[in-house]
């Protein structure tokens, strides 16, 4: 049996053992959490769209009012598509060419498209696959009134 105040030398014994590192008296921070994985999954063939919001400045420096911003946003006709069902644009009779858009794309829609679902910090619209009207670059290329 080894003297106790040696120390071993096995590799075993060599290991360095760290103390819990858990606080008494302190709560555990909240996990984070995407804000994507708090979003509605869009189900079938429908695709999930984050409507355009128009900037809150001016090209002048005039500030917009939100009441404005908020009303713009509804009445919306172009957004990012933020997920696509697993069936979106999977019928090959109605979509020979494979389809119309993807995840990321910004896509125009009718203005009274879709189901609105109400979400921190705006809205989100469902749309069937079918209501993409066309595709864009850039959202601000697009005349949004009020």
């Amino acid at each position: 049996m080894a003297n106790q105040g040696q120390l071993s030398t096995s590799s075993e014994d060599s290991k360095i053992h760290l103390p819990n590192k858990e606080l008494v008296g302190l709560k555990k921070p909240k996990e984070i959490t995407k804000e994507t994985t708090k979003l509605p999954q869009p189900t079938g063939w429908r695709l999930l769209v984050l409507p355009f919001r128009m900037k809150e400045k001016t090209d002048a420096g005039l500030l917009i009012g939100t009441e404005t911003i908020d009303r713009q946003q509804v009445a919306s006709q172009c957004g990012n598509v933020l997920a696509m069902g697993d069936s979106c644009y999977k019928d090959k009779e109605r979509y020979p060419s494979g389809p119309w858009c993807k995840v990321g794309d910004w896509v125009v829609f009718a203005r009274y498209a879709g189901s609105r679902i109400e979400i921190e910090g705006g809205e989100v619209r469902l749309l069937n696959e079918d209501e993409v009207l066309a595709t864009v670059q850039d959202p601000t290329d697009i005349l949004h009134k009020y």
